[in-house]
């Protein structure tokens, strides 16, 4: 990539001061740069515009684009923080901080060609200790995708390491941030290199299938086609091919038999409103035999990542078997790029807060996680211990949302338990938990909660804390509020008992 392509690329999006400093770090990572390569022989300072592209086309932030061109010199090169931040402010020496101590972190991790959970726990400290700002995840996911896309020119060892990493950690991390495309980016690249053989496999039984179907929903197509017309609906029809790992993933639940996978191609309809969706859902289902199993409504309920979409499987005169997604533009947006689709160029959406996921700033509900690390990250700023298994629940797990009974969301990890849920509502309201009530039955202390459930705290004004409930929390959060709590309880008694013991003497 030259410099004038990736300018070109740049001014539609922003004002004139902006591309300055754009053209500024671009300079200042060349001369940098200068006399390194890549393991490929290229210039080094191809890999850091490439990454500042893909920054350009997630629709990140100015200061997002010039951390990613600078993100190795501190690294790699004699500039430095202080350098950043005198020429670019502080925001952007933050960020290339953040995506310089990830680099750290893995190049510190010894063992090559294994992945080990300690290696991955170490990984994810760092991405929690820098969650203080989102973008630096953004900016790494951005630099992982291009590093992939050249793990060919290291050695064998090395493309395992990097690959297990990238499906392992990034994967989730991108999941997490909504950002659907770039894990399934990640994760293909990644497949292809972990298991080379069943990846060919599969993608050659997926292209002889994906031959027979093409042909077939051509004729589906245009029915459906004529049939939202008579409506008078705005829409767009395309499809969607099911990426190989997540083929693989799929056979692994079904036995191995590619006949039972009902998703490997699937009609996507855009609509301009989310009263369009439902329309547009009883229109497919007049059409066609419904399978009622696989009616999926991601708008109502979301899923924890924030998607939103209408899912549906219907049987065809032709018998033959075709699922349906049906979302709005915004939906489509959000599907693709994640938290990335929030920080456009001129709306100016996002303030500062917002950006990096504080307290006082109004996150979507799928997007709590990052509120909750922060409070972990000043955790590990104390040097305080966090376990492996606080982490893997924290980050890696997959997510939950609960409603309050006023209908209030809140997102969990999958097997939160009810004292989860109370201490983020409101540790004054979790340290009163007399009982639970979920979906209007009373639910036990240490019986995990489902999605969609509906959870009331009962409280009593005698109840406290008690040391039993340390294995009733599974989450960072709830279990460091608790212990702050018990140790308040435990100061007042023994104050209490020193006094008793003053009385008695006198």
């Amino acid at each position: 990539m030259k410099k004038s392509e990736l300018l070109a690329h740049a001014k539609p999006h922003y004002n004139s001061d902006q591309l300055l400093e754009i053209d500024h770090a671009i300079d200042l990572a060349t001369k940098a740069h200068a006399n390194q390569k890549r393991a490929s022989g290229e210039p080094y300072i191809i890999h850091p515009m490439i990454v500042a592209d893909t920054l350009i086309a997630w629709g990140m932030d100015t200061d997002s684009i010039l951390a990613g061109l600078l993100h190795d010199t501190v690294e790699d090169t004699n500039i430095t923080l202080v350098e950043i931040e005198n020429i670019f402010g502080r925001d952007v020496a933050n960020l290339v901080d953040g995506v310089t101590k990830v680099g750290k972190a893995r190049s510190g991790m010894r063992d090559l060609t294994s992945y080990s959970p300690q290696t991955k726990d170490n990984l994810s400290k760092l991405l929690i200790a820098i969650g203080q700002d989102i973008r630096v995840i953004m900016i790494k996911l951005a630099d992982r995708l291009h590093n992939l896309s050249t793990l060919q020119y290291l050695p064998p060892d090395k493309q395992t390491k990097i690959a297990r990493e990238s499906l392992e950690v990034f994967g989730p991390m991108a999941d997490r941030l909504g950002m659907g495309r770039v894990r399934m980016q990640i994760e293909e690249l990644a497949f292809s290199y972990l298991d080379p053989k069943e990846f060919k496999r599969l993608k050659n039984l997926m292209k002889k299938r994906l031959g027979r179907s093409t042909r077939k929903l051509g004729k589906i197509y245009e029915e459906v086609e004529v049939a939202i017309k008579k409506h008078d609906i705005k829409f767009e029809i395309d499809g969607r091919v099911k990426s190989v790992y997540s083929l693989h993933k799929k056979l692994a639940k079904v036995q191995g038999s590619i006949d039972d996978i009902y998703d490997l191609i699937a009609l996507r309809i855009i609509v301009d409103k989310k009263e369009d969706c439902y329309l547009v859902l009883s229109i497919l289902h007049t059409l066609y035999k419904t399978m009622i199993g696989r009616i999926k409504d991601y708008i109502a309920t979301p899923k924890p990542n924030g998607y939103q979409s209408l899912h549906t499987t219907v049987i065809t005169t032709a018998e033959q078997i075709v699922e349906f997604q049906i979302r709005t533009h915004e939906m489509h947006e959000y599907a693709e790029r994640g938290l990335a689709a929030s920080f456009h160029y001129h709306d100016q959406k996002l303030s500062k807060n917002y950006i990096k996921g504080k307290k006082s700033a109004t996150l979507p509900n799928s997007m709590q996680w990052i509120t909750q690390l922060q409070e972990v990250a000043a955790k590990l700023k104390d040097n305080e211990e966090i376990s492996k298994a606080q982490l893997n629940i924290d980050l890696f797990k997959n997510r939950i949302f609960v409603h309050s009974p006023k209908g209030d969301i809140y997102n969990l990890p999958e097997g939160a338990l009810p004292l989860d849920f109370a201490y983020l509502v409101h540790s004054d309201i979790a340290k009163r938990a007399y009982s639970f009530r979920v979906n209007g039955k009373i639910h036990p202390f240490d019986k995990p909660l489902q999605n969609g459930d509906i959870v009331e705290v009962v409280t009593n004004k005698l109840s406290q804390p008690k040391q039993t409930w340390r294995s009733m929390v599974t989450t960072t959060h709830a279990r460091n509020k608790l212990q702050g709590q018990l140790r308040k309880i435990g100061m007042a008694e023994m104050i209490a008992n020193a006094a008793s013991v003053i009385r008695r003497k006198k």
